[in-house]
């Protein structure tokens, strides 16, 4: 008798201990990453790179060097490359106040540093640069937190894009994803705790999910890819962090090299002048159906609170950084409606100036840039529905000046805070307190990976391993 009473209880006591064995593994989980071990492999909580450390994977020169070494051989795919991926991937320094490039317009400019000619597509090499002197690179790549890897994606898109097969544009990533898969870093996680920046919209790696075939490669559409974090400037998902793919801000002209560079542009911008209530800085592309811009463009016009700088019968204003900046820094808002695709350089841009963006579709940056701009859109820019413009039913001008003033300001002060956020700093010099664009997208990566590796012990679930798909070139 004393027997069949033991029993029942002692199956109880074995179901509780192993329900508290479960109850402490998910709370560590949540209070202590795998990552967050110092390189001896002891906890050591007073080491201040305790879960951020990245190792970098030091990749044939292939992926990324050559480019930049052979640029002069390149310039017939990308014409002025050597000049543009200059002084780390910044470009040209704007050096005389009054001129840009032999042209009038640096005005805006004037007395301060850091600023340079930098093609919206070079976030490649500027990000390797950057990387290069962040402060808790490790040479073990089993104390890594993550594991980034330095392929130029987009240097890689523009030089093969034209004038090439399918099977070219495609070899690049293909032989990387079959570099990274031979590595011992992979095998641990299935590239799960690697990412990559490709400095351009996401749209132009995947080549396959859109109608002009002949358009863009398949990197994104590799297992490799998928099972990575790839920053792009511009993401192709619907919904934030849906995807592997991340936007992160497009680069813009100001690369500041100390903390009282930000410091002394932020003091000018919330002091400037502003006389006019809106601007536009670009094309009327009136060929695209869709657009909206010949109707912003006319109501501008009709306007005497609205500037419009253009770049009709081939006038470079819109392209000249000094008349970009100047028409920013003097305006209160400045439009910014879809171009090429839905997000703009232009909208950062405007930003550095402390002008409060005005979108007219959410694509253009409320479903991106999710780790640099807030969640609450209306703290920082406005939104007036493309359909009510192109429509005529709505008054761009009349929809501005509702907006009390108070709120106005404090819209105007929560782009000065945002801007630190929004620019890639000079990667050869060291911002001490302040951090910069790259230092959020490294922060968002680490805590991406750190919920994902979370989340696969909880629920127990399997990493998946890439296909021999990312080994096969394509036959289309």
């Amino acid at each position: 008798m004393p027997a069949a009473v033991t029993r029942p209880w002692f199956l109880v006591v074995v179901a509780a201990a192993f329900w508290a064995c479960i109850l402490y593994v998910r709370i560590s989980v949540h209070t202590v990453a795998p990552s967050d071990v110092s390189r001896s492999g002891a906890d050591n909580s007073g080491d201040p790179c305790r879960g951020r450390y990245v190792y970098v994977h030091e990749l044939p020169p292939r992926f990324n060097a050559d480019m930049l070494s052979g640029c002069a051989k390149l310039e017939g795919q990308w014409p002025d490359m050597c000049k543009q991926v200059s002084n780390a991937g910044l470009g040209e320094p704007l050096l005389h106040p009054d001129q840009v490039d032999g042209e009038a317009g640096g005005g805006a400019l004037t007395n301060s540093s850091g600023w340079y000619a930098t093609q919206q597509f070079g976030l490649d090499a500027i990000f390797h640069a950057r990387m290069r002197r962040y402060e808790c690179l490790t040479n073990d790549s089993s104390a890594a937190a993550v594991v980034f890897v330095p392929f130029y994606a987009g240097f890689e898109f523009s030089l093969h894009q034209w004038g090439y097969d399918e099977a070219t544009r495609d070899a690049a990533s293909r032989d990387l994803a079959r570099w990274l898969k031979s590595r011992p870093e992979w095998r641990r996680a299935g590239g799960r705790d690697h990412f990559l920046v490709a400095g351009r919209t996401a749209w132009d790696f995947q080549r396959d999910t859109i109608n002009i075939s002949v358009w863009g490669t398949n990197l994104l559409l590799l297992d490799a890819a998928k099972n990575m974090t790839v920053l792009v400037i511009e993401s192709s998902t619907d919904a934030i962090g849906s995807g592997s793919d991340v936007a992160v801000p497009y680069p813009t002209y100001f690369h500041p090299r100390a903390d009282a560079d930000v410091l002394d542009w932020q003091r000018r911008i919330r002091s400037a002048d502003r006389p006019w209530l809106m601007s536009f800085v670009g094309a009327s592309r009136p060929r695209e159906w869709q657009s909206i811009r010949p109707d912003i463009i006319a109501q501008c016009g009709a306007s005497s609170a609205c500037q419009h700088l253009g770049c009709a019968n081939g006038g470079k204003q819109c392209h000249t950084p000094g008349d970009i900046m100047r028409l920013f820094r003097s305006s209160t808002f400045c439009l910014q409606p879809r171009g090429d695709s839905a997000t703009r350089r232009s909208a950062f841009d405007a930003m550095v100036a402390g002008c409060v963006p005005v979108f007219f579709h959410p694509r253009s940056a409320y479903l991106q840039y999710k780790w640099h701009l807030p969640s609450d859109h209306a703290r920082y820019s406005v939104f007036i529905p493309e359909d009510d413009v192109r429509t005529g039913n709505v008054s761009i001008e009349e929809t501005l000046r509702r907006i009390p003033l108070a709120t106005v300001r404090e819209m105007q002060e929560e782009v000065v805070r945002l801007m630190p956020g929004l620019v890639y700093a000079d990667p050869r010099y060291t911002l001490e307190t302040v951090k910069d664009a790259f230092d959020l997208a490294v922060e968002g990566v680490l805590k991406k990976v750190a919920e994902t590796r979370s989340g696969e012990l909880l629920g127990g679930g399997v990493v998946r391993q890439s296909s021999s798909q990312d080994n096969t070139i394509s036959s289309k």
